[in-house]
């Protein structure tokens, strides 16, 4: 708590502070409003009160700096001191993905960088052209990406205003620096035909879970992993999305975290279990508590509520298909995409064969439309083939052309047979998807207006 009154000293009004600093250390700062007495009281009390919040608030920050083992002293402060310091302090604030994240930022690429350039560069000399210069390195020398260098630029500007919070710098130079342009990453899905046959291949590996959760159900890489025993309803039909494993590196020594919880609360969704994936699932059953059997004291039971584990009872890791699956399509001679691109091919499957965005999004678990539309607005080409022919038909007429007037059509997809060509026309691929994705647009139908299966409501 800080306390503080008004003082008048030679017609001037003061501002006195009282509070405990973050050693224990009472302290009784003051400092002038250059006010005169006469007339301006109502504004030093202002001041008066703006300078306890601005002082609650660096005490707050303080203490928690001084917990972490941080050193506070604004003017003998290294800008890399400073960053290992609240880099130690975030371990205790954040999730152990995100500081990991912060680590490999900031311990890897920025502190490296700063200590070779600029070693002895204070917190208090930073300026904006001493970070605008890193970001320039990072994208002309080591040929890093636009959007790694946001991420980093993220990190200082984090940091940094840590310190303009708990007055160790006058203002954030990071705030006055120029981020790179945001590079839009564009999806390469598999269409129908690729689909089938990577769905062919991969039938009896242990891939073959995997891609089935991602290209299906559109689950990233973590709730594929994170799927337990206890999300599936045989008796009502459905999948519950809502448990996650994370594969993450902290202080060299790479880790699972296993979360009851998923991404963001839209992430967590419940969706129709169809039959042909529900017979999947029995058969896996059947065969982990054959291997159970087989492999006896060997066999790893920590992992029992799991339904994505090895032969051992090991649980499949995320990491395992980021690696594993490009190794297998390289393999077997098929288009190279990511992993996560299954997901993307299960919402071009969904939207070709007329599903909505909205319910797309709800399917997919984004927190909102704009990120599906964001990431999948190259769906939406036909539409916009649509509306130039209904164009080009209207100024046909107007202009009293006879002759038909030759039709646009979307451009094709690329394929793993031709890659620069692509398919033989967006009508025919259309035509292609509808089978496969015919089922998930049907279970999507199951979903009444809050995202519940109707199958799971009681009759």
């Amino acid at each position: 708590m800080v306390a503080g009154h008004l003082r008048e000293k030679n017609g001037i009004y003061y501002l006195v502070l009282s509070y405990t600093d973050e050693y224990g250390v009472r302290k009784t700062p003051s400092q002038s409003t250059g006010l005169p007495v006469k007339g301006n009281k109502k504004r030093a009390e202002e001041l008066l009160q703006e300078a306890r919040q601005k002082k609650e608030q660096e005490l707050k920050y303080r203490k928690l700096a001084a917990s972490a083992g941080m050193t506070v002293v604004p003017d003998e402060l290294k800008f890399t001191d400073f960053l290992s310091d609240w880099l130690k302090m975030m371990k205790n604030s954040v999730e152990l993905s995100t500081y990991s994240n912060y680590e490999k930022s900031i311990k890897g690429k920025i502190i490296p960088y700063f200590n070779k350039r600029h070693p002895k560069l204070k917190l208090r000399d930073v300026t904006p052209k001493h970070i605008q210069d890193y970001y320039t390195y990072e994208l002309e020398v080591e040929k890093v990406s636009p959007n790694t260098v946001i991420h980093r630029h993220a990190n200082i500007h984090k940091a940094l205003k840590y310190a303009f919070q708990t007055s160790l710098i006058d203002s954030n130079p990071a705030a006055k620096v120029q981020r790179p342009k945001k590079l839009r990453f564009e999806t390469h899905p598999y269409t129908a035909d690729e689909l089938d046959t990577l769905l062919r291949l991969v039938k009896g590996t242990n891939l073959e879970l995997g891609v089935m959760l991602a290209a299906f159900y559109g689950l990233r890489r973590g709730e594929v992993c994170g799927l337990k025993w206890d999300a599936i309803d045989f008796e009502r039909k459905t999948i519950t999305i809502r448990h996650t494993v994370v594969q993450t590196k902290v202080d060299g020594s790479t880790m699972l975290v296993r979360k009851d919880r998923t991404k963001t609360k839209s992430s967590h969704r419940t969706l129709p279990l169809v039959k042909p994936f529900e017979d999947f699932l029995l058969t896996i059953r059947d065969k982990q508590e054959i291997n159970r059997r087989l492999c006896g004291s060997s066999y790893n039971t920590e992992n029992l509520d799991y339904i994505y584990v090895n032969e051992l009872g090991e649980l499949m890791k995320p990491n395992y298909l980021t690696q594993a699956f490009p190794v297998f399509l390289e393999k077997h001679g098929l288009r190279k995409i990511r992993f996560h691109d299954l997901r993307h091919s299960c919402a071009t499957l969904l939207y070709a064969n007329g599903v909505a965005l909205k319910d797309i999004q709800e399917w997919l678990g984004h927190s909102d439309i704009a990120t599906t539309s964001n990431i999948y607005t190259h769906l939406d080409y036909s539409s916009k083939v649509a509306s130039a022919n209904a164009i080009m038909g209207i100024l046909s007429q107007k202009d009293g052309q006879q002759e038909q007037t030759q039709r646009i059509s979307a451009p094709p997809e690329k394929t793993s047979e031709n890659p620069e060509s692509g398919a033989a026309s967006n009508e025919s691929d259309l035509k292609k998807a509808k089978t496969r994705a015919r089922t998930m647009a049907n279970a999507t139908d199951l979903k009444d207006k809050n995202g519940v299966p109707k199958s799971s409501k009681p009759q």
